[in-house]
């Protein structure tokens, strides 16, 4: 079977259940409540792996077309099906993960990371922030904090912890190992909060922002990181302390640390061409995606960000960094490019459908009879919104399933809509701390053995509040700084 049994026969019982024998709601179209039906059955079947998401995301896409839940002409139900692989930021995460191939081939990332140890690397504690900024650094041009987090900064983790016979197999993971894998985790949700293109659910983030206000908020790339950057980096810089003195490692300095980097290095030999181009790629995406050229040149020099995208890798290609036989094996961004285009054109139609705006107003006057002013009652839907990723094992099920409706009726008693997209973006990642399934990176470097699941949930709570007191007090006042609310 191309499926798992239990959780397919959960998924097709709940879309089911919901089609038969719940009664659609007042105001609710039968379109409407039959695309719901089967959304909740999709982000059941993701919850429970009962495919990869790909293949679920194949099987709603031929759904949506079967049904004519869109439209009732068969060719208009189908390109309404596929309109989600027209939509430019899908393709921004897509060919910003193939982008994000060549730090691994040329070695730069590996590299980066070296560099900050050698010259930072004599504490423990030097160590812990070297790793937070190689993450900072290779976050922009990132998309999938999986890669970045488990495939380019925990192979490094686990070189250094082993070199100091900080291994779970002899029992002596807290001598270096727990706290530095720590780190490694924890300075993935900060940092893919701070770029839209640090993780790959924040353009569908972005996406379901424009939608709710009528396209009066559409987050830039350059917005977005002026925003996250004051909180992020403060958040990061707070993060390696913290932890710390919540797990102290038992070796403090680490004289060896820094040499054990620099053999590395030596062993990498001089910086390659092909790192130098990929540098010099890596400066010219940074770039354009903020907008420098524009605000020196004029507006005739701006782009679009997916645009910037699709330059950088035709200059990769152009120079052999990659090949398009490297392109082709990047599955995990022609599989980014499928689930999102299915989900983004879900989370569309039921917006579309009046579905949101439904169940927003279910939950307005749900909070709004507790009398409570804009700013309590904000803070109890983000919350909610955040701690629900308990449940989730997935961060983009999470969002579609969620996002809309709680940032629509946190609008609607009275949330500054601006200051609401905001920390929502931000505990879209946040809440990424929490457990060791919550994205994936925490399988694999919780996987490898040196935090107890205890000690990793306690880390993971304890992170998430300081994280979101972080976003909303200093993040709300220099987004108040900065006119956007």
């Amino acid at each position: 079977m191309g499926f798992k049994l239990i959780p397919t026969i959960i998924s097709v019982s709940l879309t089911l259940i919901i089609w038969f024998l719940i009664p659609i709601p007042q105001d609710v179209s039968a379109n409407a409540w039959l695309l719901f039906a089967m959304f909740i059955g999709v982000i059941s079947a993701i919850i429970g792996k009962a495919m990869p998401i790909g293949a679920i995301s194949i099987i709603a896409i031929a759904l949506v077309a079967i049904t004519r839940v869109t439209a009732d002409n068969p060719s208009d139900a189908i390109k309404d099906a596929l309109s989600g692989f027209a939509n430019p930021l899908i393709w921004l995460i897509g060919i910003s993960i193939m982008i994000s191939k060549g730090l691994q081939k040329t070695g730069l990332g590996a590299r980066l990371g070296y560099y900050f140890i050698a010259v930072w690397g004599k504490r423990t504690i030097g160590i812990g922030y070297s790793l937070a900024l190689s993450e900072l650094i290779l976050a922009p041009v990132t998309p999938s904090n999986t890669a970045r987090g488990g495939g380019i900064i925990h192979p490094i983790v686990r070189s250094i912890a082993t070199s100091f016979d900080s291994d779970p197999e002899k029992g002596t993971e807290g001598k270096i190992g727990k706290y530095l894998a720590l780190v490694n985790y924890h300075s993935n949700p900060i940092t893919s909060a701070m770029f839209i293109t640090a993780t790959a659910p924040n353009p569908l983030v972005v996406e379901l922002i424009a939608k709710a206000t009528n396209s009066q908020i559409h987050l830039s790339w350059t917005t977005w990181a002026l925003a996250m950057v004051l909180p992020g980096v403060v958040a990061l810089a707070f993060m390696p302390i913290a932890l710390y003195f919540m797990y102290p490692p038992e070796i403090k300095k680490t004289p060896n640390a820094a040499q054990f980097a620099k053999d590395r290095l030596q062993e990498m030999g001089p910086i390659t061409l092909h790192e130098m181009i990929m540098l010099a790629v890596f400066g010219i995406l940074l770039l354009l995606w903020a907008g420098i050229p524009a605000m020196l040149l004029g507006d005739m020099w701006t782009l679009d960000p997916t645009t910037t995208a699709f330059i950088g890798l035709s200059l990769l290609l152009l120079t052999g960094v990659l090949t398009w036989d490297d392109v082709l094996t990047q599955k995990s961004a022609w599989d980014t490019v499928t689930w999102f285009a299915a989900l983004v054109m879900m989370a569309t139609f039921l917006n579309k459908l009046g579905l949101i705006a439904w169940f927003s107003g279910v939950l307005q006057t749900s909070i709004g009879q507790l009398g409570l002013t804009w700013v309590p009652a904000s803070m109890l839907l983000l919350f909610a919104y955040m701690y629900a990723h308990y449940i989730f094992a997935s961060t983009t099920a999470h969002i579609t399933a969620m996002f809309s409706a709680f940032y629509i009726a946190g609008i609607a008693l009275g949330a500054p809509p601006m200051f609401f997209a905001l920390i929502m973006a931000a505990a879209s990642s946040i809440m990424m701390t929490l457990t060791h399934y919550a994205t994936g990176t925490s399988p694999i470097i919780y996987g490898s053995g040196y935090t107890t699941l205890g000690e990793w949930w306690k880390a993971g709570f304890a992170m998430s509040i300081i994280n979101i007191a972080i976003f909303i007090v200093l993040g709300g006042l220099w987004w108040k700084m900065l006119g956007y609310w």
